[in-house]
Parts: C-alpha cells; sequence; structure tokens
C-alpha cells in the first residue's frame, strides 16, 4: 500500500519552530524545523504504509466577519458568533514547498478550492514567524538592539497634575519616544478625582491588561459618567474588545458598539471636570491607539489640550457618534465619513492656487496607505501647477511620482525601521501661512467613507513648528531607512551621496530621548523604595503598688 502525506497546516501551524541544541562551533547555535523532524520520521507515524513523499504546505483562511449591522439585533453576540466560524473561513492562499510536485498541488487546490493563482511556491520555510521564540536566546543578545526606554516629556514630570499642565499649555506627545504613561495616569487620576463628572473615549485597540480600561471601570464603579464606543469589528482583536465591554457594561459604564456601518477608527478621549472656576473638557486626541504596550513599538502622535474651541468640537464629535446630535460641521476638526476628503481635497486645491498665484506652495503628507483615486488626481493637478509635493507613505502607493508632465514635482518615500511608522501628518504651506494636521486616517477610500476619523490641527506655534521645523525634515532627510518610489513602481533605497550625512530618522528621535534623559538626570535603575523605619512604641510604665 502507498501513501502520500502531507504536514500542512492553517494560517501558521505549518513548519514550528522544533528546538536548538548548542553547535560543535564554539558559540553558534543550530535549530531545526518540526516539519522537518516529522519528514525525517514520518515512516515511524504510519508504519506498514510505503510513504511515496511528503511535503509540507500552508493555508491562509479569511478572517473577515461578515456581518450586516442592521440586521444584527444583539451585535456582540452576532461577533461572537461569527468568530467561532473564523476558524472555519475560505482558504484565500496556499504555499508550498519549492520541490512540492504538481499532482499534490492539484490535489490540495481542489480541496481547498482554489485556483493556481492562489499558489505559492516558496524555497525556504513557510512561515518566519516561528524564528521570534529565537529572540529569548540570551546568545543572541549582541545581535539585538540597543534597548531603549522611553523618556516623558519635561512639561509632564513624574506625579505632575495633568490637570493643572493641560489648563497651563497644550502638550504634543510622540510615541514611543515620549512614554505612553500620561495617558494612563490622565485616565487614572480621573477616575479617582471626585471633581471629575464624565469620562468618554473611543477604544478601536486596547491590550489585555489595559490599565486605561482598568480605570474606566474604576471611574464607572465611582459614579462617574463613562461612555465607551468600543469598536468590535477591529480586526484580530476582536474578541479582547468583546471582554472589555462586558467588563465596562458590568461597571455600569455607557458602551456604545460605534455607528451602524462603519468602524470607529478615531483615537479620541474627552473629560469634564468641574474646576474652580468652571466646567472644563480636558481632551487627547491621537494617530495611534490607546495600547501600551504597541506605543512603545509604534511612532504616532497625541495631543493633549484644554482649548475651549478643540475641547467643545470633540465633545460634538462623541454626540454625534453616541447618537445624541447629528453631525454639524466643523471649523478644527475634519471628521470622516462627512466632510474629511472634501476639505482635504480643498486644502490640496488652494495649495494649488497659490502656487497659480505665485505665492509659497507646499504639500508634506505622511501616511500608512494612499489609495483614493479623486485624492491622487487632485494631486497630479498640484504637481502640475509646480506645487513641492513630498509624501511619506509606507505601505500601499497608488500614486506614480515623477512621471513627466504628470507628477514632475511630486517624491515619494516609503521609511521601514525599528519602529512601526503608525502616525498620519498632514502639511500645508498656505501661501507662508502654514497649517499641520494629525488624523488617525489614511487616504483610503475606506478611511474617508467607511470609518469614523478624525484629522485635528496643531495650532500652538511651538508644536506645530516642532513638527515642520524637526519631525518632517527628519524623515524627508532620511538616508539609512528610506526608499524612493520610481515612476515605474519599484523602490531605491537612498544611501548618502558625497558629503552628505547618513541621517536616520528614528535613530535621531531615540539619541534626543536619551540626551534629554541625561539633561533631566534620569538615572538608569529606578531608585529603591524608601525604607519607613518601624517605630515601636516604649512598654508602659510598670504600676505603682
Amino acid at each position: 500500500m502507498g501513501a502520500k502525506i502531507f504536514s500542512g497546516g492553517s494560517s501558521s501551524d505549518a513548519d514550528a519552530a522544533g528546538g536548538g541544541c548548542e553547535s560543535p562551533v564554539p558559540g553558534a547555535w543550530e535549530y531545526i524545523y518540526l516539519a522537518s523532524l516529522i519528514k525525517q520520521h514520518i515512516a515511524e507515524l504510519f508504519p506498514g504504509l510505503i510513504l511515496d513523499a511528503v511535503h509540507a504546505f500552508r493555508v491562509t483562511r479569511n478572517s473577515d466577519l461578515y456581518i450586516d449591522d442592521e440586521e444584527a439585533e444583539n451585535l456582540l453576540r452576532t461577533i461572537e458568533q461569527e468568530l467561532r466560524r473564523s476558524s472555519r473561513g475560505d482558504a484565500v492562499r496556499l504555499e508550498v514547498e519549492a520541490d512540492c510536485p504538481k499532482d499534490f498541488i492539484e490535489l490540495l487546490l481542489e480541496f481547498f478550492d482554489l485556483t493556481e493563482a492562489d499558489v505559492y511556491k516558496l524555497d525556504g520555510p513557510l512561515s518566519m514567524t516561528h524564528l521570534t521564540p529565537l529572540l529569548t536566546n540570551d546568545a543572541f543578545a549582541q545581535l539585538k538592539d540597543r534597548p531603549f526606554q522611553p523618556g516623558r516629556d519635561p512639561a509632564l514630570p513624574p506625579h505632575a497634575d495633568m490637570f493643572e499642565v493641560m489648563r497651563r499649555q497644550d502638550v504634543l506627545l510622540h510615541h514611543p519616544y515620549d512614554g505612553f504613561e500620561p495617558i494612563v495616569d490622565l485616565v487614572e487620576e480621573a477616575a479617582r478625582d471626585p471633581q471629575v463628572l464624565a469620562i468618554k473615549i473611543t477604544l478601536y485597540r486596547t491590550s489585555g491588561d489595559s490599565p486605561i480600561v482598568e480605570a474606566l471601570i474604576e471611574a464607572a464603579n465611582a459614579g462617574k459618567q463613562v461612555t465607551a464606543i468600543v469598536e468590535l469589528r477591529a480586526r484580530f482583536d476582536e474578541a479582547a474588545n468583546i471582554q472589555w465591554a462586558r467588563r465596562l457594561e458590568e461597571a455600569g459604564a455607557h458602551v456604545i458598539y460605534g455607528v451602524v456601518g462603519l468602524k470607529t477608527h478615531c483615537k479620541a478621549l474627552l473629560i469634564v471636570r468641574r474646576d474652580t472656576d468652571q466646567l472644563r473638557r480636558y481632551v487627547h486626541l491621537a494617530t495611534g491607539n490607546y495600547h501600551q504596550r504597541t506605543a512603545r513599538t509604534y511612532t504616532d502622535f497625541g495631543l493633549l489640550t484644554s482649548n475651549a474651541q478643540l475641547t467643545e468640537e470633540v465633545a460634538i464629535v462623541f454626540n454625534t457618534l453616541t447618537g445624541l446630535a447629528g453631525y454639524p460641521g466643523l471649523k478644527k476638526l475634519m471628521v470622516a465619513p462627512f466632510d474629511m476628503k472634501k476639505r482635504l481635497i480643498g486644502l490640496i486645491e488652494r495649495e494649488r492656487d497659490h502656487a497659480r498665484a505665485g505665492r509659497p506652495a507646499r504639500i508634506v503628507a505622511k501616511l500608512n496607505s494612499l489609495v483614493d483615486q479623486e485624492v491622487i488626481e487632485t494631486l497630479y493637478e498640484a504637481s502640475s501647477a509646480e506645487v513641492t509635493i513630498d509624501l511619506i507613505v509606507r505601505g500601499i502607493c497608488c500614486l506614480r511620482p515623477k512621471v513627466p508632465g504628470l507628477s514632475d514635482y511630486i517624491r515619494v518615500i516609503s521609511i521601514v525601521g525599528r519602529f512601526l511608522e503608525h502616525s498620519r501628518i498632514y502639511y500645508f504651506e498656505n501661501g507662508g501661512q502654514p497649517e499641520v494636521f494629525l488624523s488617525s486616517a489614511d487616504w483610503m477610500p475606506r478611511n474617508f467613507l467607511r470609518r469614523v476619523e478624525v484629522a485635528f490641527p496643531i495650532e500652538t506655534p511651538p508644536l506645530r513648528d516642532h513638527i515642520i521645523n524637526e519631525v518632517l525634515p527628519r524623515f524627508l532627510n532620511d538616508r539609512v531607512k528610506s526608499r524612493e518610489l520610481q515612476p515605474d513602481g519599484s523602490y531605491r533605497r537612498l544611501k548618502p551621496e558625497g558629503p552628505e550625512p547618513r541621517s536616520q530618522a528614528q535613530w535621531h528621535f531615540r539619541e534626543v530621548t536619551r540626551e534629554r534623559a541625561k539633561k533631566l538626570g534620569r538615572k538608569k535603575s529606578p531608585p529603591a523604595d524608601k525604607l519607613i523605619p518601624i517605630t515601636v512604641a516604649p512598654p508602659p510604665p510598670p504600676k505603682q503598688s
């Protein structure tokens, strides 16, 4: 009897690293993949069979949840049911070893209902993710990045009164160079402060042990009005968000599962406090999630402010999302899916008009992806009017730069470094009166039309100038981790030319943080807990007889 044996898995099961042992070569280690070990001893698993061949394969399944918001009576329960089904989602990709025979591949295609276009032959491991555990081997410590400890903005020293600081000034945090602790401190302080009346927040992704959610639960238990707009359909975080939503509801918080037909992707926190002089709103707006773990590996910006007009508009956005009011249109905030795309196109057209009139005109945009056709066509129009356009697009970019007569004045670079570039920045020269916006939104149809997104202005001159003169130039002049998109769609890695310095944006920001820490006198290790001596009361005097 003959048999054809497959070693396979769904999504990421195949090719798990089996283990390692010290090599005869001093200082070296040797590892073997589990799939290779199985192949070597496959006959022991199937005694009595004649084995023709053994090949590993890997299947990727569709993880999208297909939910009709309007038909689902209970969105949370419906998503839970879909999550149970998602492990059995349709296959969308088949990965096989390079030497896998054609008849084996055809058998797998038929079984998984795939076509030849869905097959990928790999000359090497089918999954590289299983190499991650090797990082725990201390023998490889010299290969790791130099440890980096996020700093703390001088405006927010430890144990600072967050509300007093925000009344005095706006604060702009650049993660992970600035730590995420001040945001956690703000929510925890609001939960304990008896003068705080209400806390509202959007939660798209958060960690399984989130101190922010714990603080929200504490605030709800203390009788404060807590409103959490929890996006249950944040891909791969659905289960964690369901868990937090249930705990918040049990504590008495008002939990809202977003807007029908839209994903709530904006990052906003609103605190209402009874100050000594008036009721005042405090706001945090950000480009990244309320997730203290990814805040150490993703680059994002967050603005802390009590500016009356800006905080009022954030309150209006929350009222819109909770169904208390319609969207009236705002002056400072651009909000998708209501007006963000239209206003962005208007800002690009304004730069075009400035250029035609001979006034200073320039656009710099830092994004994850640029896909929207109408925005791309408007950028082409601006380029034709000789507007200088610099785009920092880490991922997908459907615009072609440097095409003669179409995009001569557009340059596109992508920066991939130690930290994931996640912040979105929009800069417009505006005839010499520059405007800067930070946002959670990429320039894609899904962000403009199918998500709730917010773009917020940075108007405080020192903060705005910091982004214009320090942050953006560092990205644009990166010559280590930057690749430039060519007219044919290929990328060319940039390197220093001639006397040009070897500039790297992320390295620079890390070094600035380290130097700032030295100036503040921060020690490498935290101080030991102060020991408080125990006072023993003296024994009472003997009674007189």
